[in-house]
């Protein structure tokens, strides 16, 4: 009957928007007090040491939720488990707001912990609901999901600058934030799609503790890391590099990472057409290579313009890592939410101590050198891109462009 059927799509493309829309939420929440860690230190008074002792309260909020966030997403599913950690991540951003005004540490640090353990669930929720999405549309979407994201950080570190430009303080900023999110996680929630009433003599879905057993989704993991250390080592590093590097002032060396930046978001926007022509296998080796070739470009050109060229390759070889391994992860609709839970872990590892380490090498070689780290991974995730070739499943359709596509189901 065609009228079921266009609501049904109908109520897909909604879904879509409303996916964005979150996505674009998280971005925002994350930047507005990313974009300001200047502040927090001066009103904390910290040293640099101390700044990174705080961030680790957010790493450990991470760690503790990312291993949970799949079985909670099984249990209750992807809107109820973004209204809970966005509350989370609201709660944690109001806490860090008053430590700030009462200068405590502690209470920042718990604020930071409370966080991180909201907005990292919320982030496996969103992908698994991004995933549905894409296939119920047949459609690659998940990098202009990222995009989203990329796209809500430009949007709060905006208001970052804004608010630092009209004295507005930190915690006044923190407190108006959570109260966007508050107010615009359950509009978007609502145009999720629907969650179906499971078959009773369909196989049970299997414990989400199985998929850390699974090598495909292991390898899939290793793809997500190989390329989440190329954004993270980008995101921390590439400025330095061209400040000692290339003697770039602080102005050129902020424009070397928006183009690092702007590359990557573009990259995600447009991303998506280049997947359904090649599929996800042959694009992933196509950007490692891109990643290879840009840090070369910003490590040994001859000059600064070079290297801003390889910012720009850099980032377009990184911009579809993440989002399609994501997509990978979650081919098996039941099985989706323990596997991407199981890559974003493997996935975080390398944003959270990848710069680090980074950074301890470049003690002894110069930060130039020590993001040849970079290419490498780049190379490394091309390697192993074949892990993310669709998996045949019955009654799912993946809709990436790949010529070994998955089984369709039957439209009813």
């Amino acid at each position: 009957m065609p009228r079921p059927s266009l609501w049904r799509v109908t109520t897909t493309e909604r879904a879509k928007l409303a996916v964005a829309a979150v996505f674009i939420l998280n971005g925002l929440a994350f930047a507005s007090w990313v974009s300001r860690v200047p502040a927090i230190r001066d009103s904390l008074d910290l040293t640099p040491g101390r700044v990174g002792l705080l961030l680790l309260c957010l790493s450990a909020g991470t760690a503790v939720a990312l291993p949970l966030s799949g079985a909670v997403v099984s249990r209750i599913g992807p809107a109820r488990t973004i209204l809970l950690t966005s509350l989370m991540g609201a709660v944690g951003l109001v806490v860090m707001a008053a430590g700030l005004a009462a200068t405590a540490i502690p209470v920042v640090g718990v604020g930071m912990l409370v966080y991180g353990m909201g907005t990292s669930a919320w982030d496996v929720a969103m992908n698994v609901e991004g995933a549905d999405v894409e296939r119920r549309l047949d459609r690659t979407l998940m990098p202009r999901f990222h995009a989203g994201f990329s796209a809500g950080t430009v949007i709060g570190a905006l208001a970052g600058a804004g608010c630092a430009r009209l004295n507005i303080g930190l915690p006044t900023q923190l407190v108006g934030t959570a109260v966007v999110v508050l107010a615009a996680v359950p509009v978007a929630v609502r145009s999720f799609t629907p969650v179906e009433t499971e078959d009773p003599d369909a196989e049970p879905s299997p414990s989400v503790l199985t998929a850390w057993r699974e090598p495909r989704t292991l390898m899939i993991g290793l793809v997500v890391l190989a390329f989440a250390l190329c954004e993270g080592i980008a995101n921390d590093w590439v400025a330095l590099a061209l400040v000692d590097g290339y003697d770039a002032g602080e102005s050129l060396a902020a424009a070397g990472f928006a183009v690092f930046v702007s590359a990557m978001t573009l990259g995600r926007i447009f991303g998506g057409s280049v997947v359904e022509r090649l599929g996800r296998v042959t694009t992933l080796r196509i950007t490692g290579v891109l990643v290879a070739l840009g840090v070369a470009g910003v490590v040994w050109s001859p000059g600064l313009p070079g290297a801003l060229a390889g910012a720009a390759l850099w980032g377009v070889g990184a911009s579809l890592g993440f989002p399609l391994g994501m997509s990978a992860a979650a081919d098996d609709e039941r099985r989706s939410a323990g596997r991407v839970a199981v890559v974003s872990s493997i996935g975080y590892t390398a944003f959270l101590g990848g710069p680090p380490l980074v950074g301890l090498l470049a003690d002894s070689i110069g930060v130039r050198q020590a993001i040849v780290v970079a290419a490498v991974a780049g190379l490394a995730g091309a390697l192993v891109a074949w892990a993310t070739a669709p998996q045949r499943v019955p009654a799912v359709a993946s809709g990436y462009g790949d010529r070994q596509a998955p089984a369709r189901p039957r439209s009813s």
